[in-house]
């Protein structure tokens, strides 16, 4: 991912305000995210523990999406697999993230959701190189793979959102 402006990640919101999005509070550590090695921006609000936001290049072009988690964290006794990274070693919790879908049918209430890492750890966790063994004889390859399907699934939940 190329590295971003506090002002691109705000006009890039297809599903909030202008006022939602002028006032979301960027990740602590916005100066020093190592763009590289992101496939998306995703944070939740410090302010706001429930919203979350996920920013992405789509299409060509940068695409924000507001989130919500449940109230009270995930309210599962069981580990259930996130639907972007699918890392199975994670130990991380997965929360159901809600959108509000974009544009009049978000505004007549239509939502989509999908399982998301609760800190939105996934470009992290789809680097993770698997051990060498038969199976994965070039981790490096797996890598990419795993990246390529973060990417893929991604989108898809992008064009869910945006109703297409």
């Amino acid at each position: 991912m190329q590295k971003i402006t506090a002002q691109q990640i705000r006009s890039s919101f297809i599903n909030a305000s202008r006022s939602e999005a002028a006032k979301l509070n960027l990740p602590r550590n916005f100066e020093s995210i190592e763009w590289e090695t992101l496939e998306f921006l995703g944070w939740r609000d410090e302010k706001m523990p429930q919203r979350g936001y996920l920013v992405v290049p789509y299409e060509g072009k940068l695409t924000g999406v507001l989130l919500r988690a449940p109230e009270g964290g995930s309210g599962k006794n069981r580990a259930v697999l996130c639907e972007l990274c699918r890392d199975v070693f994670s130990k991380d919790d997965v929360y159901l993230w809600v959108a509000k879908r974009a544009g009049q049918s978000g505004k007549d209430g239509n939502t989509v959701g999908t399982l998301i890492c609760a800190e939105f750890g996934c470009s992290a966790n789809v680097r993770k190189e698997p051990p060498v063994n038969e199976i994965n004889p070039d981790p490096a390859a797996v890598v990419l793979k795993q990246i390529a399907g973060l990417e893929f699934r991604t989108a898809q939940f992008l064009s869910r959102v945006r109703g297409k």
